[in-house]
């Protein structure tokens, strides 16, 4: 009897060593010495090896005499091949098996099973005898079922069926109790059972790309729900228990065909909301009364005519996308949302608002419509209003200057485009008083941040200093403790200063049309980072392992740079929503995947990953 490393006492087969071996060591794909290596470490890798069965010595591993055990001497006797482990890991990825082993059942330690991307269409029965699996992934192969041997693996907490063909799920998956993520997107399905309810630790949901018209309200059940995507799909309403989903936090209802956005009543948690590309043709205050939580906000290709005011009501909104909607106006409320950085507005026929105010950006934008709401309010007959002539002065000389009224008021200093490479010491005076949190200073002559802009250093929060004539970033930028947004687009830069390691709360980085050949290795160290723009540079590498640890980052563009390659690996970064590879040497991914989406995109990096 051989004693494994768990302490489980395994018969040998005696006869097995005497059997005579069928075929050869290359025909069969395994060799010997990796076996052995499997003995030791408890795991197994066959992936990529175009092996279209398993041979049967792969499933007899700790059953079978080893090879090392034939030959009993001292001399090797520092192999002690008599301490295998039981097989804990067993990937066999990439390969062309049609079936697998009912030998399986000889792996009762077994607790991750990765057989994706080979040409199976069932699963052995044997499986659901595996109770130490925690880890399932049989995506990209041919299933038609979930089988019912999938649903008996009551350890199983990630599971993953996406790119089958499967028709259905049983209801049996309600005994998946401990189950956190659940993928069964690009398959056939038209329904969901109830009894899906039953998963109340399902973390991550993820049906997209089949063809549901609608959701069971058992969904609203799954309590412990954060990540729920469904976008193409069918769907042409939600049900109100959906609504329930209190710990819900990204829904994703992309490329459906619901006709108005869904009451959210109590998913106090929800940050991010995505239902563009579908026939959304108004809002109304109900549905934005429970979205105050909401940190980005997508609306667009809808038919959305006209927008609430209750949208003031999410002051947390950071990014709103109202891309080609029927939209002719904007309440002047959303320039008082000051968390607002990103509004686009591309696609609408819009009339009430001047075309050039729209194309400077969101904090111009911003600010054109708060000041509508001031020439809106009557002025007091006390002639106490703050546009009225007794206010404070001009600062700066002749067309240059700035009103304090407008710092005190926008806590916003503009001083964009004026072809200047200094201001006026009385407006950065005044500029402190008010404790102003956004400074523009782009398309002007700066060769250098302006060292009178430490006098902000406390409540500075967003700086534009894009098209300038930066060629280097000085160190006093580390001082902005406050920072979370920096705009450095079109300018000569090559580097970032270390000292930006102390700029913990930005968020967004516009490094766009500058001549870096790499991304700054202190962004890297930026925990709360969400975009990254830097298109247009001269990037050559890109770091997917330093990438990964920004686990905050949404949005990352390397549009038009140098990089030959992208590895893989940078498919694994799973918080970025948003990823532009267009306009590099590099011939993959091509051009086809390119144009169907970040989800395309980062499906083909995770496929070309070497396990």
């Amino acid at each position: 009897m051989a004693t494994r490393g768990r302490g489980k006492r395994v018969p040998f087969d005696t006869k097995a060593g005497f059997r005579k071996q069928q075929g050869n060591e290359s025909r069969e794909g395994v060799h010997a010495q990796i076996l052995k290596q499997a003995r030791q470490s408890g795991q197994l890798n066959l992936s990529g090896r175009g092996l279209e069965t398993v041979p049967d010595k792969v499933w007899r591993l700790n059953l079978d005499v080893p090879e090392e055990a034939k030959n009993v001497s001292l001399d090797n006797s520092e192999d002690r091949w008599w301490e295998q482990v039981d097989l804990t890991k067993l990937l066999l990825v990439s390969n062309l098996l049609t079936e697998l082993s009912e030998g399986i059942v000889n792996f009762p330690a077994l607790t991750v099973l990765d057989v994706h991307d080979n040409r199976l269409e069932s699963l052995p029965q044997a499986l659901g005898q595996l109770e130490c699996l925690t880890k399932l992934d049989v995506s990209r192969n041919k299933l038609k079922t979930l089988p019912l041997c999938v649903c008996q693996l009551k350890s199983l907490v990630s599971l993953h069926i996406e790119h089958n063909e499967v028709t259905e799920l049983c209801d049996e998956i309600k005994y998946l109790h401990k189950l956190e993520d659940l993928d069964v997107s690009n398959n056939q399905l038209m329904t969901l059972p109830r009894s899906i309810g039953h998963l109340s630790r399902l973390l991550r949901l993820n049906v997209s790309q089949n063809k549901l018209t609608n959701l069971p309200p058992d969904i609203g059940c799954m309590d412990g729900l954060k990540y729920f995507e469904a976008t193409h799909n069918q769907l042409v309403r939600l049900p109100d228990e959906f609504g329930n989903l209190r710990h819900l936090e990204q829904l994703y209802l992309r490329h459906n065909k619901l006709p108005y956005l869904p009451v959210l009543e109590n998913c106090v948690n929800l940050k991010e909301l995505h239902v563009g590309n579908n026939d959304i043709k108004g809002l109304t205050a109900e549905h934005l009364q429970h979205l105050t939580t909401i940190n980005i906000l997508d609306l667009r290709d809808n038919k959305i005519a006209v927008l609430p005011d209750e949208i003031t009501l999410l002051q947390g909104l950071q990014r709103l996308d109202l891309t080609n909607n029927d939209l002719s106006g904007l309440p002047y409320g959303l320039g008082t949302i000051n968390s607002l950085k990103s509004l686009v507005l591309d696609g609408n026929p819009m009339k009430g608002i001047r075309r050039d105010i729209i194309m400077r950006g969101t904090m111009q934008l911003k600010k054109y419509l708060s000041s509508r709401i001031e020439e809106a309010e009557p002025v007091k007959q006390n002639g106490s209003s703050g546009l009225s002539t007794g206010g404070p002065g001009v600062l700066g000389a002749g067309e240059d200057g700035v009103k304090a009224h407008d710092l005190h008021q926008f806590k916003n200093l503009d001083y964009s485009n004026k072809k200047v490479n200094e201001v006026p010491l009385d407006v950065w005076e005044a500029a402190s008083k008010a404790e102003v949190n956004s400074v523009n200073l782009s398309k002007n002559t700066f060769t250098q941040i302006p060292d009178k802009l430490t006098l902000l250093s406390n409540s500075l929060k967003e700086l534009n200093m894009g098209f300038n004539k930066l060629t280097v970033l000085n160190s006093d930028i580390g001082l902005f403790l406050q920072l979370t947004t920096l705009d450095l687009r079109c300018n000569a830069l090559s580097d970032l200063p270390g000292e930006m390691t102390s700029l913990q709360n930005i968020r967004e980085v516009i490094l766009s049309n500058n001549r870096f050949t790499q991304v700054p290795p202190v962004l890297y160290q930026l925990p709360k980072l969400e975009i990254l723009l830097a298109s247009d540079n001269k990037i050559e590498v890109i770091d997917a392992a330093s990438l990964m640890k920004l686990t905050m980052l949404a949005t990352l563009d390397l549009q038009n740079n140098n990089c030959t390659q992208f590895p893989p690996e940078l498919g694994n970064c799973e918080s970025i929503r948003s990823l532009q590879l267009a306009g590099n040497p590099c011939r993959n991914p091509r051009p086809a995947i390119l144009a169907k989406g970040t989800p395309a995109v980062m499906e083909y990096l995770r496929s070309r990953i070497v396990t």
